[in-house]
């Protein structure tokens, strides 16, 4: 598989593009800063970019088979606009290169998952701490669901930097479920084996322990 990671530097994408390689794909790393990749490989290919740059996102995002967008911020009280201008824009850049599979990262408090991380982060974390961040996820979403690509909306728990398990739940149904924890790497071989079996088209699984 040929697969265009967005996010490529930390967190999920970073585990996303080792996991990958491990696994044999061809992978593109895209970041704003490559540096802190810090992955040689010869299936490997680097590529610095904003994604808030349609024009270098044309040029990047042609010749792969899937898109993994796993973009992230720092908590802010000023309109957020990355992950639905960014998404936009890859969006669009798909459709012109004919590239269908997109899985996007976006997390707990978006869309039917709002009201499922428990207490202190439903009534204090979400609504003060991260209120810019998830009204732009939650545009961010209403445009994938919009896209006509093949998605998949990954929603992790509360993230740790734990090694991959290979073992957590993923749910569907939200009815009497509080998210848990889960390890970056964990959500990256969800992602790689939703990739790989297309088990949630068009669905929101919420991934935790």
């Amino acid at each position: 598989m040929r697969l265009l990671v967005i996010g490529a530097s930390r967190g999920i994408g970073l585990k996303v593009v080792e996991q990958a390689l491990e696994q044999g794909h061809q992978v593109t790393a895209c970041a704003r800063d490559t540096s802190r990749i810090g992955i040689c490989h010869p299936y490997l290919l680097q590529q610095r970019a904003d994604v808030l740059d349609f024009f270098a996102l044309q040029r990047i995002v042609p010749g792969h088979d899937a898109v993994v967008i796993a973009l992230g911020t720092l908590p802010t009280f000023e309109t957020v606009r990355v992950f639905s201008e960014g998404t936009r824009n890859l969006i669009d850049a798909m459709h012109a290169a004919h590239i269908k599979r997109l899985i996007v990262v976006t997390g707990v408090g978006t869309g039917d998952s709002r009201g499922h991380g428990g207490f202190l982060y439903d009534r204090l974390f979400q609504p003060f701490v991260l209120r810019t961040i998830y009204r732009d996820k939650e545009r961010q979403e209403g445009l994938i669901r919009k896209s006509n690509l093949d998605w998949t909306i990954v929603r992790p728990g509360f993230l740790t930097h734990g090694e991959s398990t290979g073992s957590y739940r993923v749910h569907t149904d939200l009815n009497g479920v509080t998210a848990g924890k889960i390890a970056r790497a964990d959500v990256a071989h969800f992602i790689l084996q939703e990739l790989n079996e297309n088990r949630y088209p068009e669905g929101t699984p919420l991934v935790c322990y």
